[in-house]
């Protein structure tokens, strides 16, 4: 009897000693998939002409890490409010074009819904915030309305882009824009072209750009009327009547293509679109933007073991044909590398 209870308490030990290490390893993997952060990709499908393709399944996506293909963990079509921060640039260059700045933000602000939300904040040598995130639109016009050109020369075009990014949309969930109003010169921001394009591609906010051409600050510095005789205003611009000497005119039209280069890019890096100020309909240019927010795609997966720190390459592909893929092209694992 003495060896029978002691081969059955033998097998026990046994059996509860085999289940422990099983259970403590499935565990093991369900805490490594909570402490794991969901790598969030939004994606804006678009045809050659921009407009948003709906209907996508997950089975029409390919997510690639660092080239290699992953499985899509998470993914979401429905409509969803949108924040989005209006930056308008109030630097002495933009004041012959200030006016067309600010309708265009109000055209804007009207195609929000009433479950949208938008913020108002202005740039010069200083930023200012004239409006924090609201989903009333008298607001919001009122804020618009308060713009005016900075007293001090400066554009601190790269940190206000900068600060809305990492400050402003920090702890804001859900879908994210920044509709940047400007010339696109930068002068005396503390933040790098390249630290800016950096974050811009690693951040979940989507940027679009809408270039105003303009004057220097002693051009547009000059009365209304223009030099020696009434001037006139085309494409947005404010054009004197007394002729810019060709050198002059060179210079500008040189800085003006590289803002315009840097706007595409930073607008490109971060999914989102670049828009000349110039183009026919900008009202319904803005009709499509807000669109495509609300309705972008969102994938998400769980990444490996990697570094903290550490910056990884993303890809997205569509099996449809004759479409347009707009995603984040790279994040960036939480936590500090080893050398900061």
């Amino acid at each position: 009897m003495r060896k029978k209870v002691f081969a059955i308490g033998t097998v026990l030990i046994w059996l509860i000693a085999s289940f422990i290490p099983s259970n403590a390893q499935e565990q093991k993997q369900e805490t490594l998939k909570i402490d794991t952060a969901l790598v969030s990709v939004p994606v804006i499908v678009s045809d050659r002409q921009g407009r948003y393709i709906s209907g996508l399944k997950a089975s029409d996506f390919t997510l690639y890490e660092d080239r290699i293909k992953q499985p899509i963990d998470f993914f979401a079509d429905t409509e969803e409010p949108i924040n989005v921060a209006l930056l308008l640039d109030t630097s002495k260059s933009t004041t012959m074009v200030l006016d067309d700045i600010k309708k265009a933000a109000k055209d804007f602000v009207k195609q929000l819904r009433p479950q949208d939300r938008a913020m108002i904040v202005s740039f010069d040598f200083n930023e200012t915030a004239l409006c924090e995130l609201t989903s009333d639109r008298k607001t919001l016009e009122k804020a618009i309305g308060k713009a005016r050109i900075g007293d001090v020369m400066g554009t601190k075009l790269r940190d206000a882009v900068f600060d809305v990014m990492r400050e402003e949309f920090r702890t804001v969930k859900g879908r994210k824009a920044i509709v940047l109003l400007t010339d696109g010169k930068d002068h005396g921001s503390e933040v790098s072209e390249r630290k800016l394009l950096d974050a811009a591609t690693e951040a979940d906010t989507l940027i679009y750009s809408v270039f105003y051409q303009s004057l220097p600050p002693n051009f547009a510095g000059r009365d209304r009327g223009g030099w020696g005789g009434r001037g006139g205003r085309r494409g947005g611009i404010f054009i004197p009547r007394f002729p810019v000497p060709p050198q002059r005119r060179g210079r500008i039209e040189a800085r003006n293509a590289e803002a315009i280069e840097f706007l595409q890019e930073l607008s490109s890096v971060s999914a989102g679109r670049y828009f000349d100020s110039e183009v026919a309909k900008l009202k319904e240019t803005f009709g499509q933007i807000v669109e495509e927010l609300r309705h972008q795609y969102r994938l998400g997966f769980y990444p490996g073991d990697h570094a903290p720190g550490s910056i990884h390459s993303l890809k997205v592909e569509v099996a449809r044909p004759d479409v347009v893929v707009r995603s984040r092209r790279s994040y960036r694992v939480a936590g500090k590398s080893q050398s900061e």
